[in-house]
C-alpha cells in the first residue's frame, strides 16, 4: 500500500498562537513554563490534524521556537564563544540570544549593547529566514538539546506514532560559516557525526520506526568533495549501528548531476520534488536501486493553489507501475512550513478564487485523496474527483485570471523603456546640484515602528468601527509625528514612516487589479516575525495612484527632502503567492508596469527621491547557476522597467538585505539605481567586498546597525563600521542607514538608535571635510 505522508507543518498556529506567545515571554509578560505550555498545545494540535487528514508519517521535531537551523545548531552544540554558554544544555536565553542578540543568561532589551546575535539569510529560494550557523576552530560538538527524542515521546505519550525530522549533517554544515578562512566547514563532519549517531540511537531507544534527514543541499550545485561527503556521512552512520529506517528529503529543485550521490546512499526512502523538477522523475526511477522506496512531492508545499489531483494520480500511477504500491510515499513537495494553516478560516474571502486555494490542512486532504486513488483505484474517489477538476476547469476559464489590456501593454515594451535618460556620472552631477545633501547622508530604509495604536486604528477602520475621515486624520497625525521626530534626530532625507500599510507586499497586492488579500494566510518569515503575502491569481493592473497621497503630505510637512517607498516588481513577486499558469517573469512585468506608472506619479507630485525596494532579487535566484543569467535578465529588466521614466534629477534608491553579491553584482549594477542600501551590520561589512572588485560607482547604504535585533547600537560601533566601509568605498559613495525598515522595532530603541547613527555620521562627517 502507497503510504500518505507529510514533511513538515506550520509551526505558528492558525491564530499565530506561536507569535504571540514567544513576543509575550521576550517582554515579561508569561514565563518559560507558559511559552512551552502553548508549545505543546501547539504541536498536539498539529499533530491531531495530521492524524485526522489521514497522513501515516506525521512529522516530528519539524516545531520550532524560532528556526530549524538554529536548532540543530543548538542540538549538537553549536554555540559561538562571544554568547559564553555554560556547556550544558543550552537553555532558552542562549538559544534567544543567538537569535536575537545578547549573551546567554541575560534578557536582550533595547538598553542591551550585548554581543551581535547570527547572521540570518534566506533559505534557500524562499521567504523564510534561518540563523546561519557559525563554526569556530576548537569547537567540540555534543548533544547539547534533546528536543527531537522529547517531541517523538510527547506524541507518542498522545497514542501518536510520528517521524522525527532532522536537518542532516552536511546541509547543516554546508548552510553554515565560519569566520576563519583555514577552516571549510565540511572538515568538521567527522567531529559532528558522532553526536547524529546518538541523536538516532536514542530516537530508536524511544521506539521510532523511521526517521526523516533533510538533505536539501543535494539539489545544488555540489563539488566533488561536496557529494564525497554524502557518502561519508550516511555510511558512518550505518556503520554506527542505526537501527531507524532513514527517509533522505530533497526538495526545492532537480538532483541532477547528485543523483547517483542520492541513490546510492544506505537510507531506506528518497523523497523528490516534483512540483519544482517534475522533469527529475525518469532519471530517478532508471536509477532507484530495488531496495529502495522513493517518496514523491506531488503536492506543492510553497504555494496556495488546489492541486490538480487528476493530474497528479496519473503521476504517481506511473511511478506504481514501476515499483508497485509498496515502495511509494505520496506527501508535499517540501514542509508545509511556508503555507497558510487552514482555508476554512477564509469566510470572507473571494468565492470564485476561495475555490482554487488550498492552505496546510487542505493539501493534507489532497495527500490522502491521492492515496486514496492509488490504494482504491479512481472509481472509489471519483466524485471528490470530479469535484477538483471542476474548480481546475473554472481557473482556466476565469476571464478574471486573463485581461488583453495587460497583455497588450506588455507586447509593447520596448528597449528604450528600461533605460534612464542619462548614465550615471551625469545624473550624480546633477542630483548633487539639485538635491544638496552633505557628505555621509543619513536615512532610513522607510518603515517606522507599527504601534499598537497604529494596529488598532487600522483594524478599527477595517471592521467600520472607525469612519474614513477619522482614520485619515489619525493617519495624518502620525505621519507628522514621525516626520518631527526625524527633523529632531537631525536625518537628512526623511520618509514618512507608512502608518498607513500593513506590510510592504501585502499594502500594494491590496491596491492592484490582479491580486487578492487574505485575513488568515499568515506565514513564518523568521522567528515570530509573520507575514500574510498577497495571492496574484491573474494579470495585473493598477487601479489608481497607490501611495502619492500619503508621500506628497508628508512633503509638506517638512522642507527636507522626502523619499517616497515603494515595493519592486521582482519582491512583490517572490514575497507573494504567484499564479502557476504563466511563467513568472511574465507576472513580474505586468507588476513592473504598474509600478513604472506610481514611480512617475511621485515624480509629478514633486518628490525627488524614490526608493523601490528590491530584497528580494537575490532569494529568487535559480538554485542551479545555469540558470541564473535568464533569471536575472528578465528581474533586472523588471527593475529597470519601474524604474527608468524618472528624469535625470530624480534620484532612485533600491535597498536589498541579507543578500551575498558576489556572484551577482554585475545585475546588481546593472539595475542601474542611483543608491543602494544592503545589509552589512551582522556579516561586520563584508558585504562590501562584492563592491569593491566590482568596482561599484554608484552610491551605496550599507546598514551600520542591525534591526532584526533590540540592541540599541554604540555611536563608536557604528563609526567602527563606517570607517570599514571606507575602506573600501569612496566618501561621495557613503550614505548612513539601518540595515532594514523599522516596523517591528519600538520606539524606545529607534529613537537612541537613529540618534547614535545620526551623531555617528556627523563625527565622520567632521573628520573628513577636516582634512579637505
Amino acid at each position: 500500500m502507497a503510504i500518505a505522508t507529510n514533511l513538515g507543518f506550520p509551526r505558528i498556529g492558525a491564530q499565530r498562537e506561536l507569535k504571540r506567545a514567544v513576543e509575550k515571554f521576550w517582554s515579561g509578560k508569561i514565563s518559560e513554563a507558559e511559552l512551552h505550555n502553548v508549545c505543546r498545545e501547539l504541536r498536539e494540535t498539529n499533530w491531531k490534524r495530521q492524524q485526522q487528514a489521514g497522513i501515516a508519517h506525521i512529522p516530528s521535531n519539524d516545531f520550532s521556537l524560532y528556526d530549524q537551523v538554529l536548532d540543530t545548531a543548538a542540538l549538537v552544540g553549536a554555540i559561538p564563544r562571544r554568547f559564553e554558554w555554560s556547556g550544558d544544555e543550552v537553555d532558552l536565553a542562549t538559544y534567544f540570544a543567538m537569535a536575537r542578540g545578547g549573551k546567554g543568561g541575560q534578557s536582550v532589551t533595547a538598553s542591551t549593547e550585548g554581543v551581535a546575535a547570527l547572521e540570518m539569510t534566506k533559505w534557500f529560494d524562499t521567504n523564510y529566514h534561518y540563523l546561519v550557523p557559525e563554526f569556530e576552530g576548537d569547537l567540540q560538538f555534543q548533544l547539547a538539546s534533546r528536543k527531537p527524542i522529547t517531541e517523538y515521546l510527547e506524541a507518542k505519550a498522545l497514542g501518536i506514532e510520528t517521524r522525527p525530522v532532522l536537518l542532516g549533517p552536511v546541509s547543516f554544515l554546508l548552510l553554515g560559516k565560519t569566520w576563519e578562512a583555514d577552516i571549510d566547514p565540511l572538515s568538521l563532519l567527522d567531529a559532528l557525526l558522532p553526536v547524529y549517531a546518538e541523536v538516532l540511537a536514542e530516537l530508536a531507544a524511544a521506539g521510532a520506526e523511521w526517521v526523516q534527514i533533510d538533505e536539501p543541499s543535494l539539489v545544488l550545485d555540489l563539488t566533488e568533495a561536496q557529494q564525497a561527503a554524502f557518502q561519508r556521512a550516511y555510511d558512518r552512520l550505518s556503520i554506527n549501528g542505526n537501527q531507524l529506517k532513514i527517509v533522505l528529503a530533497t526538495y526545492f529543485g532537480d538532483l541532477k548531476e547528485n543523483l547517483s550521490t542520492a541513490v546510492s546512499l544506505p537510507v531506506e526512502a528518497l523523497h523528490i520534488d516534483l512540483v519544482r523538477a517534475p522533469e527529475q522523475l525518469e532519471s530517478v526511477l532508471a536509477q532507484l536501486p530495488e531496495e529502495l522506496s522513493l517518496s514523491l512531492g506531488v503536492v506543492d508545499g510553497r504555494n496556495i493553489w488546489k492541486n490538480d489531483v487528476s493530474r497528479s494520480i496519473s503521476l504517481v500511477e506511473t511511478v506504481v507501475e514501476r515499483l508497485g504500491t509498496d515502495r511509494v510515499l505520496i506527501g508535499p513537495s517540501c514542509s508545509l512550513l511556508h503555507t497558510p494553516v487552514d482555508l476554512s478560516l477564509e469566510s470572507g474571502l473571494d468565492p470564485e478564487v476561495r475555490q482554487w486555494l488550498a492552505y496546510a490542512q487542505q493539501k493534507l486532504e489532497e495527500i490522502n485523496l491521492i492515496t486514496r486513488a492509488i490504494n482504491g483505484g479512481r472509481k472509489s474517489v471519483a466524485a471528490e474527483l470530479a469535484w477538483y477538476d471542476e474548480k481546475m476547469e473554472s481557473r482556466r476559464k476565469s476571464e478574471r485570471v486573463h485581461r488583453a489590456e495587460v497583455k497588450e501593454r506588455c507586447a509593447g515594451v520596448t528597449e528604450e523603456m528600461l533605460r534612464r535618460q542619462s548614465p550615471y556620472p551625469e545624473r550624480q552631477t546633477i542630483q548633487t546640484h539639485e538635491l544638496q545633501l552633505p557628505l555621509f547622508p543619513t536615512t532610513t530604509i522607510g518603515s517606522f515602528p507599527q504601534t499598537d495604536d497604529i494596529r488598532k486604528a487600522r483594524a478599527a477602520f477595517k471592521k467600520g468601527e472607525l469612519q474614513e475621515a477619522a482614520y485619515e486624520e489619525f493617519l495624518k497625525n502620525c505621519i507628522a509625528s514621525d516626520i518631527r521626530c526625524q527633523e529632531e534626530i537631525g536625518l537628512d532625507v526623511l520618509v514618512h514612516g507608512e502608518a498607513e500599510r500593513n506590510d510592504m507586499v501585502e499594502y500594494f497586492g491590496e491596491q492592484l487589479e490582479g491580486f487578492i488579500a487574505t485575513k488568515h494566510g499568515w506565514v513564518q518569515s523568521y522567528g515570530s516575525r509573520c507575514v500574510k503575502p498577497p495571492v496574484i491569481f491573474g494579470d495585473v493592473l493598477r487601479k489608481e495612484p497607490m501611495t502619492v497621497k500619503w508621500t506628497a503630505y508628508a512633503q509638506s510637512c517638512t522642507e527636507k527632502l522626502m523619499k517616497g517607498m515603494l515595493t519592486g516588481p521582482v519582491t512583490i513577486l517572490q514575497w507573494s503567492f504567484v499564479r502557476d499558469d504563466q511563467p513568472r517573469s511574465v507576472t513580474c512585468q505586468q507588476i513592473g508596469l504598474a509600478i513604472r506608472d506610481e514611480v512617475l506619479d511621485l515624480e509629478a507630485s514633486g518628490i525627488r527621491v524614490i526608493q523601490i525596494d528590491e530584497p528580494a532579487i537575490r532569494e529568487g535566484l535559480p538554485l542551479r547557476k545555469a540558470d541564473w543569467d535568464a533569471y536575472l535578465q528578465w528581474a533586472v529588466d523588471c527593475f529597470r522597467l519601474a524604474s527608468a521614466g524618472v528624469e535625470d534629477e530624480t534620484q532612485i534608491h533600491t535597498h536589498m538585505c541579507y543578500s551575498e553579491f558576489n556572484d551577482i553584482i554585475e545585475a546588481i549594477g546593472a539595475l542601474d539605481a542611483d543608491v543602494i542600501s544592503i545589509e552589512t551590520s551582522r556579516s561586520n561589512m563584508e558585504l562590501l567586498d562584492a563592491f569593491v572588485k566590482y568596482q561599484y560607482p554608484n552610491e551605496i547604504g550599507p546598514g551600520v546597525y542591525d534591526i532584526h535585533s533590540p540592541r540599541v547600537p554604540t555611536v563608536e560601533s557604528i563609526e567602527y563600521l563606517l570607517e570599514k566601509a571606507l575602506e573600501v568605498l569612496q566618501p561621495r559613495q557613503l550614505w548612513v542607514n539601518p540595515d532594514c525598515g523599522l516596523k517591528t522595532r519600538k520606539w524606545e530603541e529607534v529613537k537612541p538608535s537613529l540618534e547614535n547613527m545620526v551623531a555617528a555620521a556627523q563625527q565622520l562627517r567632521a573628520r573628513w571635510l577636516s582634512r579637505v
